[in-house]
C-alpha cells in the first residue's frame, strides 16, 4: 500500500494556483505516494480536514498556504504522530523562512517527501475570561499594538493587497493608539508594559527579527515587552523592527520564560491572525507537533 500524503490547499492563499497544486500531487505521486487533496471553504476548514484526517494515518499532512494555513493545520493535529509539511503559498510565509522550506514548489516538495522532522514545542494560550478558547501558536502571539492592527484588517482589502494591507491596518492602529497599561506575571515577576510580541521564533512579518533568541525546537518564550504608550514611542519600535536595532532600544524588555499571565484589556493576534482580547495565559506546549525540515 502506498503512503498517504494529506494536501489541505487554501486557494485564496497569495500565491496559491490550481497548476502549483497539481505540480505538486505529481511530483509525490512519481515518489510513490497517493495524495488527497482537501481545499479550504472556509476559516476553520483546514483545522477540520486535518483533524477528522488523523484515521486515515497519512504519512505526512502538507499546509498549502500561508502562515494562518500552517497555524489551522497545526490545531488539528497538535499531539498526534503525524508530521506536518509546508508549501508556502502564502503572503509572508514566516515559517516556511523560519526553517529554510522555500517557495519553489519543487524543491519544497522534495523536502516533505523526505520526511525528516524535528519535534517542536508551541505556544500554548488560552482567553482567561472564556476557558473553553485555548489555540496553539508557533510564531508568535502579539498583545496590544500588534494584536490591534490585524484586528483592524479588512481580510478583502488583504485578498488583494497582500502585506500591504498590514502596513494601512499599522498606519491606522497608530492614529488612534490609546492602549491601557497591561500586566505581564513573566518567571513569578512583574512587568508593566503597553504592547508585547511573545516569541516562538526568531523571524516576525517576514524577514524581521524581534525575538532573535526565541527557538521552535526550545522549550521557552523570548517575549519583547514595549514599556512606553505613546505614538512617538511606538513609532521608535516599528523603526527599530525595520532597522534591525530593536535589541538596542532601552524601554524594550526582552525576557524568556515557559509561561506568562497577561492581564488588562488588549488585542491578541497568533501567527498573524486574531483571536481575541486579554486577559490571557501563555505556556509552553512542549514537544507538541512534529514540522518537516531540510535535511
Amino acid at each position: 500500500m502506498k503512503s498517504l500524503v494529506l494536501l489541505i490547499n487554501n486557494p485564496v492563499a497569495k500565491k496559491s494556483s490550481e497548476n502549483k497544486i497539481k505540480q505538486a500531487c505529481s511530483i509525490f505521486t512519481s515518489k510513490g505516494f497517493s495524495v488527497e487533496v482537501f481545499v479550504t471553504k472556509q476559516k476553520g476548514d483546514a483545522e477540520n480536514f486535518a483533524r477528522n484526517s488523523l484515521k486515515e494515518n497519512p504519512a505526512i499532512i502538507v499546509a498549502a498556504g500561508g502562515d494562518g494555513t500552517v497555524n489551522e493545520i497545526a490545531n488539528g493535529i497538535v499531539g498526534s504522530e503525524i508530521p506536518l509539511a509546508i508549501l508556502p503559498l502564502g503572503t509572508t510565509n514566516v515559517l516556511a523562512k523560519e526553517i529554510g522550506i522555500p517557495e519553489d514548489i519543487k524543491s519544497a516538495v522534495n523536502i516533505a517527501a523526505q520526511n525528516s522532522f524535528k519535534n517542536i514545542s508551541t505556544g500554548k494560550i488560552t482567553l482567561l475570561e472564556f476557558p473553553d478558547i485555548t489555540r496553539y501558536f508557533l510564531l508568535m502571539a502579539g498583545i496590544g499594538y500588534d494584536g490591534e492592527t490585524v484586528y483592524n484588517i479588512d481580510e478583502n482589502f488583504k485578498k488583494i493587497t497582500g502585506k500591504g494591507a498590514y502596513i494601512f491596518s499599522g498606519i491606522k492602529t497608530l492614529i488612534k493608539w490609546n492602549q491601557e497599561e497591561l500586566e505581564f506575571i513573566i518567571n513569578g515577576n512583574k512587568y508593566s508594559a503597553y504592547s508585547a510580541i511573545i516569541g516562538k521564533s526568531s523571524k516576525y512579518g517576514g524577514n524581521f527579527h524581534v525575538t532573535p533568541d526565541a527557538k521552535l525546537t526550545e522549550h521557552f518564550f523570548q517575549s519583547a515587552l514595549f514599556t512606553k504608550k505613546g505614538k512617538s514611542d511606538m513609532l521608535r519600535y516599528i523603526w527599530g523592527i525595520l532597522a534591525g536595532k530593536i535589541s538596542k532600544i532601552k524601554d524594550v524588555n526582552f525576557i524568556e520564560s515557559d509561561n506568562i499571565i497577561i492581564k488588562g484589556n488588549a488585542h491578541i493576534q497568533i501567527d498573524g491572525d486574531y483571536l481575541g482580547k486579554t486577559p490571557a495565559k501563555i505556556e509552553i506546549a512542549k514537544d507538541a507537533l512534529k514540522l518537516i525540515y531540510p535535511k
